[in-house]
């Protein structure tokens, strides 16, 4: 018998700190070698402007957790069919036996545990005192980001930019609400960016979305938006002049067009990677070192996340009664 959860379910019983503590614990157990994720299968279907992904991971240790994400990028789906951009299903098993064990909506899930890892990322990586976030973007997956930064530090003044601006307004208006914090539109990219101790990208652009010059000293900045190698919301200056980290290099130098660009311009090499987020958690690599160095945390996004944030979601609905059970049989 299989547990499935509707995307209600698990918005009603997965908090972002409960996906952080998830996401977290996923990544130190990648650092220290107890997981096995090969690297995502990408379908494009040029046809209809989508791609489809398969994302499989074991995540062992305590965790013990074993599954699969399908997830479909359609960027027409809103004006064409009034269907989200992202759709995804998880399907989660029983690593001892391999019975299935739930299927879940993963299309929150997903705007979740992306989310949670820059949260993770904002803990290690920014200063103990950042107050004032910006963000670029302002759809769903600003919303988990802005959730995200809020939960890792005291933030109270975020600013917003997005060049539609009924939508920038409408975030503004409900993110503060939700958040209990000063959330304003931002009237251009510099006024965003200047003075904040934490930026986040998160948006569908595919060049650059502020000048690096314009970062001050000890910003953090995560760039969640862009995955193609094509591709990048953070420019040359950004990445070249901070101490970057990584979901997983592998990854990173195959599908991050941030990380990829500056490599190929000759500005720096893959070795300018300082670390993975993983090894920042187990404490293999050091975080900020000083109050002033700017860092940058680029993902791409990684299975294990969404096994790891499934499993969380699995073990509460157990707990609390949630979802049906189904029969397959």
């Amino acid at each position: 018998m299989a547990l499935v959860l509707t995307r209600k379910d698990v918005e009603e019983l997965l908090t972002m700190k409960e996906a952080m503590s998830a996401v977290e614990e996923a990544f130190r157990q990648y650092a220290l070698g107890k997981v096995i994720m090969p690297l995502r299968t990408t379908i494009r279907i040029a046809d209809y402007k989508g791609v489809n992904l398969a994302m499989p991971a074991y995540v062992g240790g305590e965790m013990d957790a074993l599954g699969l994400k399908v997830v479909s990028v359609y960027g027409d789906n809103p004006e064409k069919y009034g269907l989200p951009t992202v759709l995804a299903t998880v399907l989660l098993n029983d690593p001892k036996t391999g019975d299935l064990l739930a299927i879940m909506d993963g299309s929150w899930l997903t705007a979740m545990r992306t989310g949670a890892v820059s949260g993770v990322a904002t803990q290690y990586l920014a200063r103990e005192d950042a107050r004032t976030a910006a963000v670029f973007g302002a759809g769903v997956q600003a919303r988990t980001q802005l959730m995200a930064v809020c939960e890792a530090r005291g933030v109270t003044l975020a600013r917003v930019y997005d060049p539609v601006h009924d939508v920038r307004d409408r975030y503004c208006q409900e993110m503060g609400e939700k958040l209990g914090i000063e959330v304003v539109p931002a009237a251009s990219p510099r006024a965003a960016v200047e003075g904040a101790d934490v930026i986040v990208a998160a948006s569908s652009a595919k060049s650059p979305l502020f000048d690096g010059a314009w970062l001050s000293p000890g910003t953090h900045v995560n760039g969640v938006g862009s995955h193609a190698p094509a591709a990048r919301e953070l420019d040359t200056a950004t990445m070249v002049n901070s101490k970057l980290v990584v979901d997983q290099r592998e990854a990173a130098l195959a599908e991050a067009g941030d990380v990829i660009m500056p490599i190929d311009e000759g500005h720096m090499t893959a070795d300018d990677i300082y670390a993975e987020l993983g090894e920042v958690v187990a404490g293999l690599k050091e975080a900020r070192v000083d109050r002033d160095e700017i860092t940058v945390f680029k993902s791409v996004g990684l299975a294990i996340q969404d096994v790891a944030t499934a499993t969380r979601v699995y073990q509460l609905a157990k707990e609390k009664g949630a979802g049906t059970t189904l029969s397959l049989a």
